[in-house]
């Protein structure tokens, strides 16, 4: 466990040392408990999600780095890849392919690649997954779009 808070705490140094540098992310500890944070994405340019700004919850295990965070979006998205309930994220780095070279940071960049390039092949949203596989683009480009508009952008007026 100590081994886990120094390598937190040495994350917390890099992300207040690099904010400018990422501007697509925003990182944040929990004021009273270093196991857990938050971030804010940014939707990748192309994608449905462009514009938004999406809330993820990341609860770290003890065993970090030997062990993945637990991340989930808190705001809703519609996303092969996401549950639309839970907010749960089918990510290979995030179960069998970690590593403890990935840092908070970089799990962040992999989800925003995500939202950029689905999997439809595993999904967790079928709905979202069924459109992708069956060829329509368009159709859940348009969901995606519609869901990023009512849950991940600024509410005008």
């Amino acid at each position: 466990m100590q081994a886990s808070r120094a390598r937190l705490f040495k994350e917390y140094k890099e992300v207040q040392r690099e904010k400018a540098a990422d501007p697509d992310i925003q990182l944040v500890c929990d004021d009273s408990n270093i196991f857990k944070w938050t971030a804010l994405i940014k939707g990748p340019s192309e994608t449905p999600y462009e514009g938004g700004v999406f809330q993820l919850a990341f609860a770290v295990p003890e065993q970090y780095p030997l062990q993945p965070p637990q991340v989930r979006f808190l705001t809703k998205i519609f996303h092969p890849n996401v549950h639309f309930k839970t907010g749960e994220i089918c990510l290979d780095i995030l179960k069998n392919a970690w590593s403890p070279a990935w840092t908070l940071q970089s799990v962040c960049r992999a989800i925003i690649a995500l939202m950029a390039h689905p999997e439809p092949d595993s999904p967790l949203n079928c709905d979202s997954g069924n459109l992708l596989r069956s060829g329509d683009i368009r159709g859940y480009q348009s969901m995606a779009r519609m869901y990023t508009r009512l849950a991940a952008m600024p509410k005008k007026g």
